[in-house]
């Protein structure tokens, strides 16, 4: 694997309060770039032992005004992860040779990095439950696809893949990494599909039981959402037995909808963020006491990074744990957050502390 080159960005210093209060650490951040989009990518612990994926593009800028991502979408950027040995303090970015994307392919307008195999047909049989398993689906158009995903036994150092992911009978399916491991062979996974105008996107619940060799579609989460609106980026956590819970954004809002029946049947159970937030996919993690943390960026002023918790399994939720309103633009968040051993969390976010300035990894470290 190759390692990439980086220089840290002069960023201002963030004074902690207290020793209770957030940390804030750099994953990555260089000169010139756009380091963005970690949900799409996917976060994954083992003990102290932290990786996230994200986007390592080139940064344009005079977006601000017009609500465009600050990456220039003529240059290609790499898909690269970001590895800590302890639980989230310091980080080495790696770009593994076998997470690369199939020849051609752009990511949601951005050319992907060279060098990647063509996609094919999984042989399956892999085993879920192994220490050092780790999963990551990504998707060509954030409307149709089409879809892959990748698999790792040896904690993300390398990967199998690129594997198709099937369109399970929809118009497309645009996939992010959202999977629950419920046995040796089996995995739950929540996908966005293009809605029949072939926009994105609808929220379906998809299975594979033969170790990622076939799936086969369960059900829909979500009715179709209106033209002016979507229902994309779900996260889910398995609250017992065949209970599923899983958070889906809209274009405003996030809402929460529960299956009592392994995902054959779904019903909306609230609005964690209401339509205040200005649209960000949510991270959802459930502690070892149950209680589930909610995290967000949010979108609106003062742009932030924030978090909700809920003790009674999605049904109410706190109001907003600010982990940082220092942000520049409101271009920022898609977090993924992992527990560390000591109780404490780990979100990582992309995000800019002045107006114009480079998007940037940072991690927060936290306790809930």
């Amino acid at each position: 694997m190759r390692i990439l080159r980086r220089t840290l960005l002069q960023l201002p210093a963030l004074a902690i309060a207290a020793p209770a209060a957030p940390k804030h650490n750099i994953v990555f951040g260089e000169k010139g770039r756009f380091g963005g989009w970690p949900a799409n990518h996917h976060m994954w612990a083992w003990g102290n032992e932290l990786v996230v994926g994200f986007e390592a593009g080139y940064f344009r800028t005079n977006t601000e005004k017009t609500r465009e991502h600050a990456i220039d979408y003529s240059k290609p950027a790499a898909h690269v992860l970001a590895r800590s040995l302890d639980g989230g303090e310091t980080w080495k970015i790696e770009e593994p040779e076998t997470l690369k994307a199939p020849p051609g392919t752009k990511q949601a307008g951005v050319p992907c990095a060279e060098g990647g195999k063509p996609m094919s047909q999984c042989p399956g049989g892999f085993d879920f439950t192994k220490p050092g398993f780790a999963f990551t689906a990504r998707m060509a158009s954030i409307h149709t696809g089409p879809s892959r995903f990748y698999i790792s036994n040896d904690k993300a150092k390398t990967w199998a893949g690129p594997f198709e992911f099937p369109s399970l009978g929809t118009p497309g399916i645009a996939a992010r990494t959202d999977a629950i491991i419920d046995g040796k062979h089996e995995m739950t996974v929540f996908m966005t599909a293009a809605k029949t105008n072939l926009k994105e996107g609808r929220v379906l619940c998809a299975r594979t039981t033969d170790g990622a060799k076939t799936w086969k579609m369960v059900n829909w989460v979500c009715p179709e959402p209106a033209d002016n609106d979507f229902a994309i980026m779900p996260s889910s956590v398995r609250l017992g037995g065949k209970s599923i819970l899983t958070t889906i954004r809209h274009r405003k809002f996030i809402a929460a909808w529960r299956s009592d029946d392994n995902g054959a049947n779904w019903k909306m159970v609230g609005q964690p963020v209401d339509d205040t937030g200005g649209g960000n996919p949510p991270a959802l993690l459930k502690l070892p006491d149950g209680k589930l943390v909610l995290t967000y960026g949010f979108r609106n002023t003062p742009y932030s990074i924030r978090a909700r918790t809920s003790t009674d399994e999605g049904k109410t939720w706190s109001k907003d744990i600010m982990l940082r309103e220092d942000g520049g633009s409101w271009d920022l968040g898609y977090t993924r957050t992992v527990r560390r051993p000591d109780g404490n969390l780990v979100t990582a976010y992309y995000y800019n502390t002045n107006q114009g300035s480079e998007r940037f990894i940072g991690a927060t470290i936290w306790k809930p």
